[in-house]
């Protein structure tokens, strides 16, 4: 097997990030949501997987696996890759475990679990579209089929669930899973010279390896990837000698397969763009880094820099949706972010949150965590409705309903949440990320390491002096956290209102030693920030968008954060054109828009005064009922706490327009005032059109 370094040439640290047991969410605002996600989200969705919900599209996931055990008789339903739905489901479930016992949930998922087990191969092997009638077509089709992508996240509810109960049945089904496939695919004589078609179990065996403990899982991961791109290509040599498609019904298209669209046009170690399938990118880039940080492989990681520059500098939404058409679901090029027709899918900005923790792991940099958290508050919040019971697939930046009605190259566009997709790969995806949020705000890192295969993690005694170790507050998320380190353990609370109030409190109960220290993320959109430790200034080293503490961080100290939050008109860079002369409100991470509820319809029609002065004029309260949201939003809950915004603006006077299409120019306009509410809760009330960047 290939590798870019020799063992002990890196100087790669990697932090471990806080267990999501270990960390208990106590913040009205997240709170709010998984309570949610534990309360309404997986009893809906498990609902949904069942086929119980009227008007929703059919799952039919659990009957697939009910039917491949030998349960029931009937035919598989569904996309090929149906099973990840119930996989991703179990994992979610998984996590809300860790965080609270709930022996009726348990109860269930053990019941599914015992059904996954019985459809499982002798040989290993899983998966339903192919059990029922098809096993003599398994493995035959990588580049279509998603067997891998399946496994993959089963392999990941597995590792979750073993993680949350200690109970291994899954896990060891998994284990021979991963098993079955490293007997089929490698570099050794009669395997299969293969990867997977859609990334994805790639970081599950990483996951696996954690668990697991088998260096197996690890040298397969690092097989897929390094495997992928090679000449002769694997999907240009499977096209031309099997010609079947994952239908088994007609002929593969004459054209070659495209290989940019699943990132296999190239060696892992040669790109250095974006291309293709978003998902699928993230996917594999998040692996890329899992492997980069665990083997120490230098030119693995470097390939995670250009591939991240390349996405956040130029292919990158401002609210971090990424991918910007529907045509394979694919990013295009630098600098083509269109607005109203972008696909931007839900799944595609939870990978890339991925991407980015696992960036953060080997490289402390603020940037990561600036676009964990765009990405969190405005497509992936903004992807569920209040109810939690719809969602979007698609997040544009812009909605006028009757287009995405009648003209068909933005059908893919959609007014109002649906409950169900019949490709439902995003519902479950929301879940269980925010049901594992609590392992984004903090992680740890030590002088010494903590044994990370290939790593002399430390750290670097000309930058932090005697410190042994560093706890890194990534995001602000009010609760108490527990982080073990291999000195002992720090006892964090923390306490505010982020995004909407500015100032954050933290109290350290417990650490590992008098060298321990703490480090926090200033964000990148603040230009103002005040520290003080125990009522005073407190000193620190301001390094790639953290605070490191001199002063502070022993058992008692009080931290505040105070960050400036001031509304801004922000713009896109010129190149961008579907941005030119127009501006997008933010304030702190948040994106806001204009919704045709408070501005009237036509809002191509609305320009902003950029010389005016944007006011907080209110709150979002009152919307709940209105709304049918869940009662966690109403007074008291979430909505009374974020912002409204208002601004000065102008119309443009539609009247006199009568039987005319065209006519010389001349500006007439009336002033108005435009109102402004948080990107992720449009749609929430009356459908109606929706503007993210607007004329300025």
């Amino acid at each position: 097997m290939e590798r870019s370094m020799a063992a002990g040439m890196t100087n790669m640290k990697r932090n471990r990030p806080a267990a999501v047991k270990n960390i208990a969410i106590k913040d009205n605002f997240w709170s709010a949501y998984q309570e949610l996600v534990r309360n309404t989200v997986l009893p809906y969705q498990w609902e949904v997987l069942n086929d119980r919900i009227p008007d929703a599209a059919p799952s039919h996931a659990v009957q697939n696996f009910r039917i491949a055990a030998g349960l029931e008789e009937g035919s598989f339903y569904g996309e090929v890759f149906q099973d990840s739905d119930l996989a991703k489901w179990l994992e979610a479930a998984s996590y809300c475990l860790e965080t609270k016992a709930d022996s009726e949930l348990e109860k269930v998922i053990d019941g599914v679990i015992d059904i996954i087990v019985a459809a499982q191969q002798e040989n290993g092997y899983l998966d339903t579209y192919f059990t029922y009638g098809r096993q003599d077509k398994e493995w035959t089709n990588l580049y279509e089929c998603h067997e891998m992508y399946c496994a993959g996240h089963m392999m990941e509810a597995a590792a979750a669930y073993y993680r949350a109960t200690g109970k291994r049945k899954l896990l060891d089904a998994m284990c021979r899973l991963a098993g079955h496939i490293a007997g089929q695919f490698g570099e050794e004589e009669g395997k299969k010279r293969g990867y997977p078609g859609h990334q994805e179990i790639e970081l599950a065996l990483v996951k696996l390896y954690e668990s697991a403990g088998k260096e197996e899982y690890l040298k397969l991961a690092c097989y897929f990837l390094e495997e992928r791109g090679k000449e002769p290509n694997y999907f240009r040599t499977e096209w031309e000698t099997t010609r079947r498609k994952c239908t088994f019904k007609t002929d593969m298209p004459t054209e070659a397969p495209n290989l940019s669209y699943n990132q296999s046009h190239k060696r892992i170690y040669e790109q250095d763009c974006a291309v293709g399938h978003s998902v699928r990118a993230m996917y594999m880039y998040s692996a890329m880094a899992d492997v980069a940080g665990i083997e120490g492989n230098e030119e693995m990681y470097q390939a995670c820099r250009r591939l991240w520059e390349d996405v956040v500098s130029r292919q990158m939404y401002i609210t971090g949706a990424i991918g910007a058409t529907p045509t394979g679901e694919a990013f295009t090029f630098a600098y083509d972010l269109p607005n109203e027709t972008a696909y931007a899918e839900t799944c595609a900005s939870i990978g890339l949150i991925f991407f980015a923790h696992r960036m953060q792991r080997m490289d402390m940099d603020g940037i990561y965590g600036d676009v964990m958290e765009r990405a969190l508050y405005n497509v992936v919040l903004g992807a569920m409705s209040g109810n939690g019971k719809e969602f979007f697939y698609v997040n544009p930046l812009e909605v006028w309903p009757e287009a995405g009605e009648k003209n068909p190259q933005r059908r893919h566009v959609k007014a109002v949440r649906q409950k169900w997709f019949g490709c439902a790969c995003c519902p479950p995806n929301i879940a269980r990320l925010l049901a594992s949020l609590g392992q984004y705000i903090y992680s740890w890192e030590g002088k010494a390491g903590y044994g990370e295969k290939g790593s002399n993690a430390r750290i670097k005694e000309d930058s932090f002096g005697s410190w042994e170790d560093i706890l890194y507050v990534h995001l602000y998320i009010a609760g108490e956290g527990t982080i073990e380190t291999k000195r002992g353990k720090y006892r964090v609370e923390q306490e505010g209102n982020y995004p909407w109030n500015e100032e954050i409190r933290l109290t350290i109960h417990e650490v590992p030693g008098e060298n321990a220290k703490i480090a926090l993320r200033i964000p990148g959109w603040c230009r103002n920030v005040t520290v003080e430790c125990n009522g005073q200034p407190a000193k620190y080293r301001r390094k790639k968008g953290y605070a490191y503490l001199e002063e502070g961080g022993k058992e008692g100290d009080e931290i505040r954060l105070t960050f400036s939050m001031p509304v801004e008109l922000m713009q896109a860079n010129p190149k961008v054109r579907a941005d030119a002369g127009k501006a997008a409100i933010q304030r702190g991470p948040v994106i806001y828009c204009l919704e045709q509820e408070d501005n009237g319809e036509n809002l191509s029609a609305l320009r902003l005064d950029a010389g005016s002065r944007m006011e907080v004029v209110g709150e979002a309260a009152g919307w709940a009922e209105e709304a049918g949201m869940n009662p966690l939003f109403s007074a008291g809950g979430l909505l009374e706490q974020i912002p409204v915004i208002s601004a000065k603006g102008f119309r443009t006077v539609e009247n006199n327009w009568e039987g005319s299409l065209y006519r010389p120019y001349a500006l007439q306009e009336e002033e108005v005032t435009i109102k402004a509410v948080p990107y992720f809760l449009w749609g929430n009330r009356r459908p109606g059109e929706m503007l993210v960047w607007v004329r300025v």
